[in-house]
């Protein structure tokens, strides 16, 4: 009877556990379910929004399609005629002086800003968000308020100095430096925020090391700091790069690509021409090239930061 006894308490126990993996089974399954679901409708709404338009900007960029009507195909025609285009060269040759430009300036100036607020001053926090403010504003709000300013505000303060109150928007020599103020004035928040992350995850034991050794003033931040928040500077150089290269809001609001589209950029070009110029097809191709130069660029950056990384 004993063992009879303790037969069934194993059964017992045995089916007890049985019946927990068999739930425990279930539940996994429903939450595996529950993100496929989930999963299903994003990357439906992915591919219809992103990547249908970009094969189908692939395909049309092997056509003459002017936005409207019929087609033909004209096979390799575009990109061709893309390095043959005067004002194609012109824009991607300002595009890339005015990325090259502000990258530096906001890298520059983040870091500056960066080591200032992360040192021991008081309202750290506050000066921190005042100075994200500009990254929540929308391009084009900004640029229509730098417009304002550079057409109006600035001309009369320089005539009140004795200088002449011509537009900088006005001149294209120095329309672009416009530009790439307002550009770096925007994106210097967030850079300033990366670098901040990135100088706080520095431990207090190097500095306590490196002081020791009589390491101060320029020689602290070149061998100890520098080196310690690089992977933050890979990140923000290929990102600066990236969207300077993409501009398109700030040239939209404060130029339209002018004076004699000495300010037009890659993106502003394709939108322009592409939708009211009747060169769909051809600025389709112009798209696909600009999208191969930015990935080409990113990955050099990315290759060539990371072995700096590891060097250092």
């Amino acid at each position: 009877m004993k063992g009879n006894g303790k037969t069934e308490n194993k059964k017992g126990k045995t089916g007890a556990g049985y019946g927990k993996g068999k739930w425990r089974e279930i539940i996994e399954n429903g939450k595996s379910r529950t993100f496929l679901l989930i999963t299903i409708p994003i990357v439906a709404l992915f591919f219809l929004f992103n990547t249908l338009p970009l094969i189908q900007g692939v395909v049309y960029s092997f056509t003459n399609f002017r936005g409207y009507g019929s087609y033909d195909w004209v096979g390799l025609r575009n990109y061709i005629d893309l390095f043959r285009d005067a004002r194609v060269g012109n824009s991607y040759l300002f595009t890339f002086k005015l990325a090259v430009v502000t990258t530096i300036i906001v890298n520059v100036l983040s870091l500056l800003l960066a080591m200032a607020l992360n040192s021991r001053i008081k309202f750290k926090n506050t000066l921190r968000g005042l100075y994200f403010l500009p990254n929540v504003l929308g391009g084009l709000v900004v640029g229509y308020i730098f417009n304002y300013f550079f057409t109006y505000i600035l001309p009369e303060l320089a005539k009140l100095l004795g200088f002449e109150g011509n537009s900088m928007l006005a001149n294209s020599k120095t329309a672009w430096l416009a530009i790439a103020v307002v550009c770096a004035w925007q994106s210097i928040a967030m850079n300033t925020i990366i670098y901040i992350s990135g100088l706080q995850t520095v431990p207090e034991d190097v500095y306590e090391a490196g002081s020791l050794d009589g390491a101060t003033g320029w020689f602290k931040f070149r061998h100890l700091t520098f080196p310690l928040i690089f992977p933050f500077f890979t990140i923000n150089l290929v990102l600066c790069m990236k969207n300077f290269l993409m501009v398109f809001d700030q040239i939209m609001s404060l130029t339209k690509g002018g004076p004699a589209q000495s300010t037009e950029s890659i993106s502003y070009l394709i939108y322009n021409n592409g939708m009211s110029g009747g060169q769909f097809g051809f600025q389709s191709a112009n798209a696909v090239l600009f999208f191969v130069v930015i990935v080409v660029i990113s990955v050099t950056q990315m290759t060539f930061l990371g072995k700096k990384e590891e060097q250092l």
